[in-house]
């Protein structure tokens, strides 16, 4: 059975689709933020650190040969440079500015989140005054109504 739906409402599942998109690329956005957040904290130190395995395990013997092991297999990519101090700062700027991609992509989703709970609102109004149930436009494939297919 095919449904109305007026202009209005196919304009709205078009720019919901567009928005859908834009957050598709922030969430990318912040993946590559965190991924490069990731990156520098392990480039300060990676590895089990001792502290961990006897706060885990306290003084128990078996828990000395873990420590010991730890320690072994824990480094510092910046303190084995010959630069130890430009490294760490290297590393301190790329966090920083790493953080600061994050806050900004992170409130830029917060609003385009906001801006997409509008037009859906708007949307399943139309719909709704169209004669659809409110599940029905909720459930609207915008894709759909938005290039023009009949619903």
């Amino acid at each position: 059975m095919k449904r109305p739906v007026s202009d209005r409402a196919r304009h709205l599942a078009t720019e919901l689709e567009r928005l859908f998109a834009q957050d598709t690329e922030l969430a990318e956005q912040l993946n590559d933020a965190h991924g490069r957040l990731r990156d520098a904290n392990d480039r300060l130190s990676s590895g089990l650190h001792p502290d961990g395995l006897r706060a885990v395990y306290g003084d128990h013997p078996v828990s000395e040969a873990a420590q010991l092991e730890a320690t072994v297999h824990s480094r510092s990519q910046v303190l084995d440079t010959t630069d130890g101090l430009g490294a760490v700062q290297a590393v301190h700027w790329e966090i920083h500015r790493a953080h600061c991609d994050h806050q900004q992509v992170a409130k830029d989703r917060r609003h385009l989140a906001a801006d997409i709970g509008e037009i859906v609102r708007t949307f399943v109004g139309e719909l709704v005054a169209a004669s659809w149930s409110e599940q029905e436009a909720r459930n609207a494939n915008v894709h759909e109504l938005g290039s023009g297919e009949d619903a």
